[in-house]
């Protein structure tokens, strides 16, 4: 692109030149050739008085000496009156064109060895005209074309070689952009996802490295999507991997029950380390469209239904409330049931057996609030429990339980708080927002509280 800008420009630089340079320099040739004839002309023409009232010999020689040269100016007079014919200087005009120019009596240039001569014819006293001779060499019609026929062809190169660096100016800076805009490109497919384009140069360009880093960009959010994704799902099949261990451990002694813990541990120890490889980017979690959700009731009531069976193992008292009609939230049933089980699984963990938990859902006129809470030891860093990724690799936490529930309620516009409960231990406490916006002040909301209802167990 630059080199084919480069020839453009000088192939219509170079023409225009040429269509200026050569009519100029043809006027300045014929500027030149006029100026010289006419300072022959006044030189014949200073003559002319001299002629009209004498033709004497030695007048005329000194009017010629002071008028030109006699190498330069010849006076062709007649015979007439009884006088033979005069000729003063040298002739360098043939005859019959002197002839000529008397005859008709208008001025004439003719051609002679070495430039050319003005014949300009001149009335006598007597009636009979003279012929004033004046010669122009070549060198007087041709002085000064040379020098300005250089200047022109300087200032012809000038401009082209003047074009020819715009132009090449021009097209580094858009050669530039492009050849980044390649660079990029092939970063993007050596799997260099942080390739990006810089966006400047013509415009053109300039969108074409907005497109590209606007792709670049959601090429790393699909990438990033995909390997949350795969996070998440591993991080749903701890909820089994704790009932098989909670199971495998009331087992007993024997090679099968050791087996089958031994089975257990190792595929725990598989899925953190698929969730350690895939938790390398924040993912984004949609909310459910128009029209969609689940009763978050029901989903309480199916997954606490679920970990009641473990929870009467180990001797932990647990109840429900607000769970005992509908609670429609903007949520797919899959991420709600994922989120308590996440929640209710760190219980399970990360508490001692017969430690007391609880469930609580409260329905509000713009949100709902689902309320996971225990009596156990607490979380002494929140901060620190709600960063995706910073859960202790000693006591088997991936980091991910927290931030899967805080995802599924930042897709609705709410958030995740952890406190202290009314059990002793930690409550964390789930804002669903139902129209999608932003809550303010949520401390200071009040809330249409479900029905409490008593506890299933006891």
């Amino acid at each position: 692109m630059r080199w084919a800008l480069v020839k453009v420009s000088l192939a219509v630089t170079t023409m225009v030149v040429l269509a200026f340079a050569v009519p100029l320099g043809l006027v300045i040739r014929e500027l030149a050739r006029d100026r010289a004839f006419s300072n022959a002309e006044r030189e014949a023409a200073a003559v002319a008085p001299a002629l009209s009232i004498t033709t004497d010999r030695g007048q005329l020689q000194r009017v010629v000496a002071s008028a030109g040269s006699d190498a330069g100016m010849a006076v062709h007079i007649p015979a007439g009156g009884g006088q033979e014919a005069l000729a003063l200087g040298r002739q360098r005009a043939a005859g019959e064109d002197i002839a000529a120019v008397r005859k008709l009596g208008r001025a004439s240039t003719t051609g002679v060895a070495g430039g050319s001569t003005l014949l300009q014819p001149v009335a006598l006293s007597t009636g009979e005209i003279a012929v004033v001779e004046v010669y122009v060499p070549e060198s007087e019609v041709t002085n000064g074309v040379g020098t300005a026929w250089a200047v022109l062809a300087a200032v012809g190169v000038a401009l082209i070689l003047g074009s020819v660096a715009v132009a090449d100016r021009l097209g580094v800076r858009m050669v530039r952009p492009a050849k980044r805009l390649v660079e990029g490109a092939h970063e993007l497919g050596e799997g260099r996802l942080g390739a990006r384009v810089r966006e400047e140069g013509p415009t053109e360009l300039r969108l074409a490295a907005v497109a590209f880093n606007s792709m670049a960009d959601q090429v790393v959010q699909l990438l990033a999507n995909e390997r949350e994704l795969a996070a998440d799902l591993s991080h749903r099949l701890r909820t089994p991997l704790t009932v098989l261990r909670l199971n495998a451990a009331s087992l007993g002694e024997g090679p099968a029950a050791d087996q089958t813990r031994t089975a257990v541990e190792q595929l725990e120890r598989e899925v953190d380390t698929i969730i350690r490889t895939a938790r390398e980017s924040k993912p984004q979690t949609a909310a459910a469209g128009p029209g969609a959700g689940c009763d978050a009731a029901e989903v309480v009531r199916e997954r606490m239904a679920f970990w009641s069976a473990l929870a009467e193992d180990e001797g932990r008292k647990w109840r429900v409330a607000g769970a005992d009609r509908p609670v429609r939230i903007p949520v797919a049933r899959a991420d709600l049931a994922a989120a308590l089980d996440a929640l209710l699984g760190n219980v399970f963990r990360h508490t001692p057996e017969g430690t007391a938990f609880a469930v609580d859902v409260h329905n509000g006129e713009d949100a709902v609030i689902v309320l996971v809470s225990d009596a156990g030891p607490g979380i002494p860093d929140p901060e620190a429990a709600m960063a995706r990724g910073r859960g202790s690799g000693s006591d088997g936490s991936t980091g991910l339980g927290l931030d899967i529930v805080r995802r599924l309620a930042e897709s609705t516009g709410g958030d995740v708080r952890i406190g202290s409960s009314v059990l002793g231990g930690t409550e964390i406490r789930i804002w669903i927002q139902l129209d999608g916006r932003t809550p303010v002040n949520r401390g200071h909301r009040r809330l249409r509280r479900g029905r409490p209802r008593r506890p299933t167990a006891a």
